[in-house]
């Protein structure tokens, strides 16, 4: 007698680690994933925690802490998509006058939305590692976050819908921007945070952590009716990592709960801190029975 094999609607981006999965190296008898999301898996985070579109696949770590402080059916997987330092993603224009990171207090500086991970991080690396107040700062910013219930900080200015927040910072009329790789490709750009990627190396060395970025989840319906499915797209994304091209990015967020532990504190700490979730969550109750024995 044939098995009905569900499929799981799966917002998943092309990742080298996760491509043995997307083009069958790594397959499964059990459970059929569905790899419907857009190619920019980010565009597709709105749709799976406010409208439930997609069963599974990688949300930003910002957006899950949101989705589980707001009550949203998710739990993760101890399996981060993405990560890497984000030292070097803050920049202002050195035409204009050198900054010195607190120098932003009291300015304009520009973000695409306040909730953005690789604002989350940058933000915190300005705080905790050179003392700037984020209170004194007015974040510009173009878009709204993913949850409904979410509301920027005070603090936070909506700019016209299409702003170019990059060219606004070369125009000087924002002070820095917080854009990763999106920092304008210009002479003129100077980053931040002196000397990011010897800062970001001291920083590993000091704390042991690799910022994640995105890490993948799952609708806690699906744990609690089929663990074995769960289990089974652990192991897929597990062997995907050992099949990846030139290997796993080392350094890379590791997975497993215990060893994504600290990472996963410190992205709590610091959305609490930056007034981004309403309340302090543990570690322990963004998994469940299931996921959280994932190894």
């Amino acid at each position: 007698m044939a098995v009905d094999v569900p499929t799981l609607r799966t917002n998943l981006a092309d990742y080298p680690v996760t491509q043995a999965m997307k083009d069958g190296r790594v397959s499964t008898g059990i459970v059929k994933l569905d790899y419907c999301g857009p190619e920019q898996a980010h565009t597709g985070f709105k749709a799976m925690v406010r409208r439930n579109e997609f069963d599974c696949g990688e949300l930003a770590i910002v957006t899950f802490l949101q989705a589980k402080a707001y009550g949203k059916p998710f739990v993760l997987l101890p399996a981060p998509i993405s990560g890497r330092f984000q030292h070097h993603c803050a920049g202002f224009n050195k035409a204009l006058g050198h900054l010195e990171p607190k120098d932003i207090e009291g300015r304009k500086v520009g973000v695409r939305t306040y909730a953005q991970t690789t604002g989350l991080w940058i933000r915190g690396i300005l705080r905790h590692e050179h003392g700037v107040d984020l209170d004194k700062v007015t974040w510009m910013t173009v878009g709204e976050g993913h949850l409904e219930e979410y509301t920027d900080p005070p603090n936070c200015v909506r700019l016209p819908k299409g702003s170019d927040i990059g060219r606004m910072m070369l125009d000087g009329e924002l002070a820095a921007t917080l854009q990763g790789v999106d920092l304008p490709k210009d002479e003129r750009v100077q980053y931040l945070v002196p000397e990011p990627f010897k800062a970001a190396k001291a920083w590993f060395a000091r704390e042991g952590v690799v910022p994640i970025n995105h890490i993948f989840a799952i609708h806690e319906g699906i744990s609690r009716e089929r663990p074995d499915i769960v289990r089974e797209i652990y192991r897929m994304i597990r062997d995907s990592r050992a099949l990846t091209q030139g290997g796993v990015p080392d350094p890379f967020p590791p997975l497993g709960l215990e060893a994504n532990r600290k990472g996963l504190e410190l992205a709590i700490d610091w959305s609490l801190d930056q007034k981004i979730i309403p309340r302090r969550l543990s570690v322990d109750e963004l998994f469940d029975d299931v996921t959280g024995a994932l190894d």
